[in-house]
């Protein structure tokens, strides 16, 4: 028996096809746009809201390693590594629990640390919106940036 190299792709491109039809009409497919890491309930904001925050005194938490952190941040952010969240988090849970609009970011394009920190937040009883695609979204806008270990 032969195949046709034709046949093979028409029948690829028709399961493919048939696939993707499933997927958005049965209602139990799987979500193909937007963030895989948002969870129900996670507030997220671009670039411009999360500097409106900051310019209103908001808290910014990074998520990202220290080393990064120490590089380059958003003025006035704490370090929050998702890495080292737990000894982190002790050193300023009492700042967090008397704060009430905190934003979380990490390295974007991809980086799940802010999600996975805004979850163990949340677990925590803490709220904090997270900057949809972080540091890059911020640096991109052209917004203001510090280095060294201080906030």
């Amino acid at each position: 028996m032969r195949f046709r190299a034709g046949r093979i792709a028409a029948l690829v491109a028709a399961g493919m096809a048939a696939g993707l039809a499933w997927n958005g009409l049965s209602g139990r497919g799987i979500a193909l746009s937007g963030n895989v890491f948002v969870r129900p309930g996670d507030e997220v904001i671009e670039a411009a809201e999360a500097k409106a925050r900051l310019d209103k005194g908001a808290l910014f938490l990074d998520a990202r390693p220290f080393d990064f952190y120490k590089m380059d941040h958003i003025p006035g952010a704490l370090p929050l590594p998702e890495d080292d969240f737990d000894k982190a988090f002790a050193r300023i849970e009492t700042r967090l629990r008397s704060r009430f609009d905190l934003v979380v970011y990490c390295s974007g394009y991809g980086c799940e640390a802010s999600h996975i920190v805004a979850g163990k937040l949340k677990e925590r009883g803490i709220q904090a919106a997270i900057l949809n695609e972080g540091w890059p979204a911020w640096t991109d806008a052209g917004y203001p940036t510090r280095a060294g270990e201080q906030p």
